[in-house]
């Protein structure tokens, strides 16, 4: 498995604490990082812990995309797995431009094909790819919008 699949890994069972227990961002990091049986790669480390705190950082405006492509889908009642997974793709969508979006919807659907179930996967694919299509459609639907309706 190469680093970022396992940085990537990480960063889902972190948020996933956070997502069900709500700790304080920096003991969540800081415990998991101590708890692993093995010490990993500062690669590692380093691109799951960005992963994480910067999700957490833009989840509501994560979330607000994910809540745009999912008719009659509340996050809430997602498989807490699913919405983490859309989340961290989400974000590095958003924030991570040196990583193309066919390899982020693609590290996606490998991480729940281990964690999740099928179904999961079609569910995923089809909001990562409604997502990155909105994305660069006249380089993201939400700015086109915001600028329409605040011009007179």
């Amino acid at each position: 498995m190469g680093a970022r699949r396992k940085a990537r890994e990480c960063a889902l069972q972190m948020l996933f604490q956070y997502d069900i227990a709500r700790p304080a961002i920096n003991e969540l990091v800081k415990t998991y990082w101590e708890e692993m049986h093995e010490s990993p790669r500062p690669d590692i480390t380093d691109f799951a812990t960005n992963l994480v705190l910067g999700t957490i950082k833009n989840l509501s405006e994560i979330d607000e995309r994910i809540t745009k492509r999912t008719e009659n889908w509340r996050i809430s009642r997602m498989a807490v797995v699913d919405r983490n997974l859309l989340r961290m793709a989400v974000y590095e969508f958003l924030y991570e431009a040196d990583t193309p979006k066919t390899v982020v919807i693609n590290e996606a659907l490998e991480i729940a094909r281990r964690f999740s179930t099928y179904e999961a996967t079609q569910f995923i694919n089809g909001i990562l790819d409604g997502i990155k299509r909105d994305l660069e459609t006249v380089g993201d639907l939400t700015s086109v919008t915001e600028v329409s309706t605040s011009t007179p």
